[in-house]
């Protein structure tokens, strides 16, 4: 198995007539763009293999930027994500392609990732606690170094009741004024513990999480969110209901 790695497709866009290029989330060197060459033709083997979701063992060839895939071998079915899950998976894959560097290891996240993909696959519940904590995985590993469980002004450890507001590249300073960057102090013990007991401190996540992948996503909008609002909007009347008012 020499030169072999475990990989998901991450993001994929047809090159040429018959090939795929391919962004792969692999275990060592994290994430690798690769050329697959005929992948879309019609007698290739790899073209019902190089999916999203599923667990492939890839091995390529080539020093620049661009690689050029030699095999792939799929360790199993796709995971199974259907439904509003399948949106999810989509987040996580858009999420990986655009803020992970090219050729660096990102070892701790590939299994975060892995788990991320089957709790979504086997859970019939919402997913946004699996998402909050795969995006507090993936900021850990960017670098993104926060305490949460002291205030950055007194450095005191913080109290579950009182308030306390972000301030990008400081942390949480306790503060009296409430609004979309406060936070309680409930609230960040249960962001430093990745447990979210209530749907307080569940909201309370996804604002964080929000705000802190800002600056590694830019300006852009994600294309998954926008694809889950449509998603949503087809599955409610009343939604539609209330877009058309």
């Amino acid at each position: 198995m020499d030169g072999w790695q475990r990989a998901f497709v991450i993001h994929a866009r047809p090159y040429s007539e018959t090939s795929l290029l391919l962004d792969f989330f692999t275990e060592n060197e994290g994430r690798v763009r690769i050329l697959s060459k005929g992948a879309r033709g019609r007698r290739s083997p790899l073209k019902g293999a190089l999916q999203p979701f599923t667990p492939l063992l890839i091995r390529w060839s080539g020093r620049g930027e661009i690689k050029t895939l030699r095999d792939a071998e799929p360790i199993s079915l796709a995971l199974p994500l259907t439904g509003s899950v399948l949106y999810s998976g989509l987040y996580l894959n858009e999420l990986l392609s655009r803020v992970l560097e090219n050729g660096t290891s990102y070892s701790v996240l590939f299994f975060e990732y892995l788990s991320c993909l089957q709790i979504l696959a086997a859970s019939d519940t919402t997913p946004e606690a699996a998402l909050r904590r795969f995006e507090l995985a993936l900021l850990t590993q960017l670098g993104y170094g926060l305490d949460f469980l002291h205030c950055a002004g007194s450095g005191e450890p913080v109290s579950d009741s009182m308030t306390y507001r972000y301030r990008e590249e400081k942390g949480f300073i306790a503060s009296l004024v409430v609004d979309h960057n406060s936070f309680t102090g409930f609230e960040l013990k249960s962001l430093a513990s990745r447990e979210f007991p209530t749907v307080e401190t569940l909201k309370a996540a996804k604002r964080f999480t929000r705000m802190a992948l800002k600056p590694y996503l830019g300006g852009k909008p994600l294309k998954s969110r926008e694809l889950f609002r449509q998603f949503a909007i087809k599955k409610s009347p009343k939604k539609r209901a209330l877009m058309a008012e």
